[in-house]
């Protein structure tokens, strides 16, 4: 696990992030303390994935195609 922010980590790294913490919760070896301080994290890391999840759907429902299958109206796939 590691100590970056939440914030700026990328979809991949926030789930497999995410992927460890929840092995490291199932497996039940965790003191509470620090079973409270991966839950969450864990959480701050499925509220990031759901973010960059639903900024990828409305970046995809952005782009329509014309009548002869040209994509209009698309707009820069940034961060993903």
């Amino acid at each position: 696990m590691t100590d970056s922010p939440v914030s700026e980590m990328s979809f991949e790294d926030a789930m497999k992030e995410l992927e460890q913490v929840v092995s490291t919760l199932e497996r039940g070896d965790v003191a509470l303390e620090e079973s409270i301080k991966l839950y969450e994290r864990g959480a701050a890391l499925k509220t990031r994935c759901e973010a960059k999840l639903k900024e990828a759907e409305e970046k995809v429902a952005a782009i329509t195609l014309d009548a002869d299958g040209t994509a209009t109206g698309t707009t820069p796939a940034e961060g993903l």
